[in-house]
């Protein structure tokens, strides 16, 4: 499981069909209260947009939550953050 604040949004004029109405999400990723690089999430949630705090996962389970088959998806946001126990 990660977490990170999605910092803005994919436009994307050709993705896979199997994507299609999945919004594609630009996420800082924070380990340990510290900033680890960004990366591009499906959102699994259709709520999340920049300055939201979320948690993902990765890998094949992914995939899985969207339930349709093979997904091109590696890591997909699947909830929100309310607090934090440290700064950011």
């Amino acid at each position: 499981m990660y977490t990170g604040v999605v910092v803005g949004s994919v436009v994307a004029t050709v993705k896979d069909p199997a994507l299609e109405g999945v919004p594609l999400l630009v996420v800082r990723k924070v380990e340990n209260g510290k900033e680890a690089g960004l990366i591009v999430a499906a959102d699994q949630t259709r709520q999340a947009g920049p300055g939201d705090h979320i948690y993902m996962i990765g890998s094949k389970e992914a995939a899985r939550i969207y339930r349709r088959g093979n997904i091109p998806v590696d890591v997909a946001i699947v909830g929100f953050i309310d607090t934090y126990n440290e700064e950011l």
